[in-house]
C-alpha cells in the first residue's frame, strides 16, 4: 500500500483524467463527414454499458469491420479507413473512442530507436577491460559474485529462508525470453506462454520465422531474457541466479524485436495472464508512440487527443481487469530522468513512425506515463551500486513506490568504478543477439568486442552445443529495477501466498503484496542537500533532481530500497 500522499497525488491525477475523459468535446456529429481513404487497423473500446451488437454497429456505420474482440475488456480490433474515422467513432455513445492499431507511414527499413541508456556502456567510447574471474560464495551460482544488486536487496541472504515456489508463476510481458539458457529453461512455463506480437519487417528486420511470428521462448531483442534472468533464473551451479529462483516464469509478449510495445499486445498479454492466473507481472516499457499520453493536449490535434483518451481508458480498465484476479503489477518509472509530477516538455512523441515527432508541454493532470502511472501499478526508480538513484531514472512522490537496483554506469566518480561495466546489472542474454551485435562469434565464442563489454558464457556439464550455453551481458534501466521487485513480489506471494482453488499453485491479493512490499523497505532518506547533481559524472543540468519527501518516502526511494529478506521473514507484521 502506498502512503497516504502518494495515494491522494494519485487519486487527483485519476480524478482529473476521468473528468477529462467524460468531457470530451465532440468535433462532428455520427455520420457527418464520412471516414475515408485506405483501410487501417484501429483498437476501438466499447463503452461502459453499451453491448457489443451496437458498438459493432458504430464501427460499420462509419465504414468499419470488426476483425476480433478481446471479451475481457472489449477491445475491438477493426479495419476501417485511415481518414477520419477516430474523430467519427468520438460521437458514437456505444464506444469511449478508437486508436491506430498499426501507425500508418513506416518507411520500410526505418532504423527503430532503442532506449539509448540501457546500452550507454555498449556505445561508451574506451569500453572497460573484461571483468576479473571471480569466486562466488558457498551455495550461489559462478556469477552471482558480480551481482551487487541482489546483495543491495538482501535477495542472497532471502533465499536461504524462501527461493520461491514453483506454484507461483511471473509473467514476463516483454519482447520474449530465450528459454535455451540453462539459467531459465529449468523455470520456464511453455505451455502457459504465448507470444501476441507479430513482427514489423519495417522496424523489426527481417522475419525469422513463419508469418512473422517468433515461438515462444525466442527473444531477438534480449531485453525480455535480461530481465527474465534478474526475476528468476534458477539456482543450479551454472552462470546467475535471480531474486527468485524457484518460481515459475511464463512468457506473455507483448514488445515487438526493435523495443517499441503496442498497446494490443499490451492489452491481449494483460488480460491473458489474468485470465491463467499469473501472480506477478513485470512491465518495463511504456506504451508507444506516446511517452505522455494526454487528455486535452493543446499541442495534439484533434484526432491525437481522441486516441490518447481512448488509449487511457483501455489500459486503465485492463489493469483494474488483472488487479480483481489478484495479480501484482509491477513497472519501470522510465529513463527520461525527470520528476513525474512535473513532467518536462516531451519532444519524442509520437515515436512512431519514426521522425513524426513534435514539441508538446506536459501537464502532470492532463498527462500520464502509461502502464506505470495507472491503477494499481508499483512504480520502481532505478539506483546505482551506491544506492544513489542514477541520473537517468524518473522519479517523483506521486509515481513512485519503492527503490531498487538498475545499475549506473558512471556509478562510483572519482574511483576506479567510474563508467565500468559492472556498474550495470548482469544478467541472462541471449546468443543470437550477441552473434548479431558481433559480441559473440559463429562458434559461440565471445569475442573481443564482448569481452570489452563484460559479456560471459557458462555451459553446462557435458555440453557442446553452444547454443545450449548461457551467455550473460550488462544492461543498465529502470527495466532492470522493476525486474527486481517483481522477483521480491514473487517471493512474497510464495511466502504468504493461500492456495488457488482455480488455477493451482499460490496467489495473495495484490493489496496485500504491495503492503509487505513497500513496509519491509528499507528506509532511506533524501540526500543532502536535497538537490542532487550530476555535472561531476558528465551530465547537464537537465539532470539535476530534487528529492522531496522524508525518510519514511520520497520522491528517489518511495518507501525504500526493496529488501526481499524482510519481507519473506517479517512480512506478516505489514
Amino acid at each position: 500500500m502506498r502512503s497516504s500522499r502518494l495515494l491522494t497525488g494519485a487519486a487527483a491525477t485519476a480524478a482529473a483524467l476521468v473528468t477529462a475523459l467524460l468531457s470530451a468535446p465532440p468535433a462532428a456529429q455520427a455520420g457527418e463527414g464520412a471516414a475515408t481513404g485506405p483501410m487501417t487497423e484501429y483498437n476501438v473500446l466499447i463503452a461502459d454499458g453499451a453491448s457489443r451488437a451496437d458498438a459493432v454497429a458504430s464501427v460499420a456505420a462509419e465504414g468499419g469491420t470488426v476483425l476480433r474482440t478481446n471479451k475481457d475488456v472489449r477491445l475491438m480490433t477493426v479495419s476501417a479507413p485511415r481518414d477520419g474515422f477516430v474523430l467519427a467513432m468520438a460521437h458514437h455513445g456505444a464506444v469511449v473512442g478508437a486508436a491506430r492499431a498499426q501507425v500508418i507511414g513506416q518507411a520500410p527499413g526505418a532504423a527503430p530507436v532503442k532506449d539509448p541508456v540501457e546500452t550507454e556502456a555498449q556505445r561508451a567510447s574506451g569500453q572497460a577491460a573484461a571483468a576479473a574471474p571471480v569466486v562466488a560464495a558457498v551455495g550461489a551460482d559462478p556469477l552471482d559474485s558480480q551481482l551487487w544488486g541482489m546483495q543491495m536487496i538482501h535477495a542472497d541472504t532471502a533465499h536461504t529462508v524462501q527461493p520461491g515456489a514453483k506454484g507461483v508463476t511471473v509473467g514476463i510481458l516483454d519482447s520474449g525470453l530465450d528459454a535455451r539458457n540453462p539459467d531459465l529453461a529449468p523455470n520456464f512455463d511453455a505451455a502457459k506462454s504465448r507470444n501476441f506480437v507479430t513482427d514489423i519487417p519495417g522496424i523489426d528486420g527481417a522475419c525469422e520465422f513463419a508469418a512473422c511470428i517468433d515461438p515462444v521462448g525466442w527473444d531477438d531483442s534480449g531485453h525480455g531474457t535480461h530481465v527474465s534472468g534478474t526475476v528468476g533464473a534458477a539456482l543450479n551451479g551454472i552462470g546467475v541466479s535471480g531474486v527468485a529462483p524457484n518460481v515459475t516464469l511464463v512468457e506473455i509478449r507483448g514488445g515487438q524485436d526493435s523495443g517499441f510495445v503496442f498497446l494490443e499486445p499490451v492489452i491481449n498479454a494483460l488480460t491473458y495472464g489474468a485470465d491463467i492466473g499469473l501472480d506477478v507481472i513485470n512491465m518495463s516499457f511504456y506504451i508507444d508512440p506516446w511517452l505522455y499520453n494526454c487528455t486535452h493536449n493543446p499541442a495534439d490535434s484533434a484526432e491525437a487527443q481522441a486516441q490518447q483518451r481512448t488509449i487511457i481508458a483501455t489500459v486503465n480498465r485492463t489493469l483494474n481487469y488483472a488487479n480483481d484476479r489478484d495479480v501484482t503489477l509491477v513497472a519501470a518509472l522510465g529513463n527520461n530522468h525527470e520528476d513525474l509530477g512535473k513532467p518536462r516538455t516531451d519532444t519524442t512523441s509520437p515515436d512512431y513512425p519514426v521522425g513524426t515527432n513534435y514539441s508538446r508541454p506536459t501537464d502532470n493532470a492532463d498527462c500520464v506515463d502509461l502502464p506505470v502511472e495507472g491503477p494499481h501499478v508499483v512504480g520502481v526508480s532505478a539506483l546505482g551500486p551506491s544506492e544513489k538513484k542514477a541520473d537517468y531514472s524518473n522519479y517523483g512522490v506521486e509515481q513512485i513506490s519503492v527503490g531498487a537496483p538498475g545499475g549506473w554506469f558512471r556509478d562510483g566518480f572519482g574511483t576506479p568504478t567510474y563508467r565500468t561495466n559492472e556498474n550495470e546489472i548482469l544478467s541472462t542474454y541471449p546468443v543470437n543477439v550477441l552473434q548479431a551485435a558481433g559480441r559473440v562469434d559463429a562458434n559461440g565464442d565471445i569475442t573481443p568486442a564482448g569481452l570489452a563489454l563484460g559479456d560471459q558464457k557458462a555451459c553446462p556439464a557435458g555440453v557442446t552445443d553452444y547454443t545450449q550455453c548461457g551467455y550473460y551481458g550488462f544492461l543498465q534501466g529502470t527495466s532492470m529495477a522493476s525486474p527486481h521487485v517483481t522477483g521480491v513480489a514473487a517471493l512474497i506471494v510464495s511466502q504468504y501466498g493461500n492456495r488457488d482453488s482455480k488455477h493451482g499453485g499460490l496467489s495473495l491479493a495484490p493489496r496485500k503484496t504491495e503492503r509487505i512490499l513497500v513496509g519491509s523497505a528499507a528506509e532511506h532518506a533524501c540526500p543532502t542537500p536535497p538537490l542532487q547533481t550530476y555535472t561531476d559524472e558528465g551530465r547537464s543540468t537537465e539532470f539535476n533532481a530534487l528529492c522531496e519527501g522524508t525518510s519514511a518516502f520520497n520522491g528517489f526511494y518511495g518507501s525504500g530500497i526493496v529488501d526481499a529478506y524482510t519481507a519473506v521473514t517479517g512480512g506478516k507484521s505489514y
